[in-house]
């Protein structure tokens, strides 16, 4: 399967995007019957973007998730977005693969509209491969990590986070809990790029490299962000107790004032 691929590093020591690596053997099935269900004309997708542990080529089959950008020629109806969902279950019963197909989406004017160009802009540029379709990262010139761009793609992760509080506290299994512990510790480890922006040499592509940036910063906390970096990967701890170090840590973030 083509996809744009990495440019490197640039003279400045600024990387660029995902790795110039080929997708893993294991995963281009999926994405090509992924390509062939989204791109049906009656959906309205103008182009299908992979990103994450797959885009990298770093994913470990049965363990990792498909993330998937999906951006739609109009803004998504209602039933688009129902149709688009039974795609992405549909998938995900197909795939063992991946223990979760996720989809981001949005719209084409909502993607080139000026005032989204550090969220969408910086995210299509650097963290993502086109798989299918028009590649809108052609349109925009290459960022510079910023507090500016990290506000753009994490400022919310109050609101996320405390929902997150929320819906782990009313789970009803612990299997549906630990899903979301994990999906909190992955927000909350790339969140900290808020307290990092202005010294990011570089577009962190990892979690290990966001808590390495973090950490840089924050070296006492070394201990509290590892806690999360565990839970991202392998979630384990008990509602009480993941919900209580949650809870300081986000605290502790929105008490550095950002």
């Amino acid at each position: 399967m083509s996809a744009p691929t990495a440019k490197g590093v640039d003279a400045d020591g600024f990387i660029l995007t995902v790795p110039d690596r080929t997708v893993q053997v294991e995963f281009q099935p999926l994405l090509e019957d992924a390509c062939t269900l989204l791109s049906q004309p009656e959906l309205g997708v103008d182009g299908i973007y992979l990103y994450g542990s797959v885009a990298r080529g770093d994913a470990i089959p049965g363990v990792c998730d498909l993330d998937l950008t999906l951006v739609l020629r109009e803004a998504p109806t209602l039933q688009i977005r129902e149709r688009l969902e039974v795609v992405r279950c549909e998938l995900e019963r197909r795939y063992a693969q991946v223990t979760k197909v996720d989809f981001d989406i949005g719209s084409r004017a909502q993607v080139l509209a000026a005032e989204n160009t550090n969220s969408w802009g910086s995210w299509l540029k650097h963290h993502c491969r086109c798989l299918w379709g028009n590649d809108l990262a052609l349109d925009f010139e290459r960022f510079r990590p910023s507090l500016d761009i990290a506000l753009a793609v994490n400022g919310d992760f109050e609101t996320v986070l405390t929902t997150y509080l929320t819906r782990i506290a009313g789970a009803g299994d612990d299997q549906e809990r630990l899903r979301l512990q994990r999906e909190a510790s992955r927000k909350l480890i790339r969140a900290t790029q808020v307290l990092c922006g202005e010294n990011a040499l570089a577009w962190p592509q990892t979690l290990e490299e966001h808590v390495a940036l973090f950490v840089q910063r924050y070296p006492t906390r070394v201990t509290q962000v590892a806690f999360f970096l565990f839970e991202a990967r392998n979630p384990s701890a008990d509602s009480e107790k993941f919900s209580a170090r949650l809870s300081a840590f986000l605290g502790w973030m929105i008490s550095q004032g950002t």
